[in-house]
């Protein structure tokens, strides 16, 4: 009898010791995937990117969709039956995920003044539903840098208010790297006013203009972000970068609730920048030792 009272009185300390322990948030049980991008793993829209990304370790590939160059559009084989299904298959055979499709012609090209763009972000977008892509990422690039050229704002808010209208309909959201400061970003989207068109947060933004990464998240807040180019410019892997503290940044995302997809785009190491394995397998490896630990 004494043997069963104590039995039954450990279990119920037990009980109680698993009531009273603090439990562990959302936020903290958040998942994390880390992703390369086609383009600088010099793969672009190449359905060897994907045994690429499986070799790097990585989770997911950002499948560019082309260059734009003078066309009115981007030069998107993707939108070739044939050569979607392959890209399709291949990414469901090496379980590496498309997390998105990037638009990188925009970098280059006038998201304001091209008469055409709006229609190449539509068909990006198209592409992205027929291929089950929940985002696409839009750069404003040199020509549509808002700090440089303020004067650009109204003709960008109106066509990210026609383009937000498009992803809506489509179930996409697009995603928006901008010069801007997290503040005056937030401004932005709220002129567009489209729960369709959100920040694609990029890491080398923030440093380059000496803006604190973390601080920078919080303000633009866990609703507003919808990808993270988890990467500085080039110079140094991410693990040798003073600038870029990720056990910083992972405890502000934890703590913001937001879980989603790192895509590591540059951080190459400026004596061997263009040995992609050696490069990224290194930046991968980091991100995932923090954020997948």
């Amino acid at each position: 009898m004494k043997r069963i009272t104590a039995k039954i009185l450990i279990a119920i300390f037990c009980l109680t010791v698993i009531v009273l322990l603090p439990r562990e948030s959302n936020a903290q049980v958040g998942k994390y995937k880390v992703a390369v991008v086609d383009l600088m793993i010099l793969k672009r829209q190449k359905l060897g990117a994907f045994a690429l990304a499986k070799t790097l370790n990585a989770d997911g590939l950002e499948v560019d969709m082309g260059g734009l160059g003078d066309r009115e559009t981007f030069d998107n084989k993707l939108a070739i039956d044939s050569v979607r299904a392959q890209f399709l298959a291949k990414s469901k055979e090496l379980n590496i995920d498309i997390c998105s499709l990037g638009m990188t012609g925009f970098f280059a090209q006038s998201f304001a003044k091209r008469p055409t763009a709006v229609k190449a972000v539509a068909d990006c977008i198209n592409t992205a539903k027929q291929m089950d892509v929940k985002t696409v990422f839009l750069p404003l690039g040199v020509q549509g840098d808002l700090t440089k050229n303020p004067e650009l704002r109204p003709a960008i808010v109106e066509r990210l208010k026609e383009a937000g209208k498009i992803a809506e309909l489509a179930g996409v959201t697009i995603g928006l790297e901008t010069s801007l400061s997290a503040k005056d970003e937030l401004k932005l989207l709220k002129d567009i006013g489209s729960p369709a068109v959100k920040s694609y947060f990029n890491f080398a933004n923030a440093v380059k203009n000496g803006r604190d990464i973390s601080d920078e998240l919080k303000t633009l807040g866990k609703k507003n972000i919808v990808m993270i180019h988890c990467t500085d410019e080039d110079g140094f892997w991410l693990q040798n970068d003073t600038k870029i503290d990720l056990k910083k940044i992972k405890a502000t995302l934890d703590n913001m609730g937001w879980s989603g997809w790192l895509v590591i785009e540059r951080s190459r190491d400026a004596s061997d920048p263009k040995n992609v394995k050696k490069n990224f397998t290194a930046n991968v490896s980091y991100v995932k030792s923090i954020f997948q630990n």
